[in-house]
């Protein structure tokens, strides 16, 4: 992660960055496909997303870390204006521990 990134990302998840997941399903070869919700906080660039270690946490309190491998790209291609627009992005991650899998409801912050 480059430093202008690393601030840019820094700068956003200090006003509250919440991503709120609106559908989750296994990926063909591995891991989970996200589509996330902006729920808070302002949107971040994509390219900052992109291999960021993030904290996921389920309706019941359960905790999954997490580290998005990419983007998804059915749902339109993901851009910094269609984030700003829309709000939403669909992220292929990979879960790095056993609290998940990350489903419906959960909040998703980077870390």
């Amino acid at each position: 992660m480059t430093g202008e990134t690393s601030r840019t990302l820094e700068a956003t998840t200090g006003d509250g960055l919440v991503f709120r997941v609106l559908d989750a399903m296994d990926a063909p070869h591995s891991g989970r496909i996200l589509r996330l919700r902006l729920q808070s906080g302002e949107a971040p660039p994509i390219k900052s997303l992109r291999k960021q270690e993030m904290l996921a946490t389920g309706p019941q309190g359960q905790v999954c870390r997490i580290r998005a491998i990419g983007f998804a790209v059915f749902g339109g291609k993901p851009s910094n204006d269609r984030l700003s627009r829309t709000g939403r992005v669909d992220l292929h991650v990979e879960e790095l521990d056993d609290g998940g899998p990350v489903g419906l409801r959960w909040e998703v912050v980077p870390t």
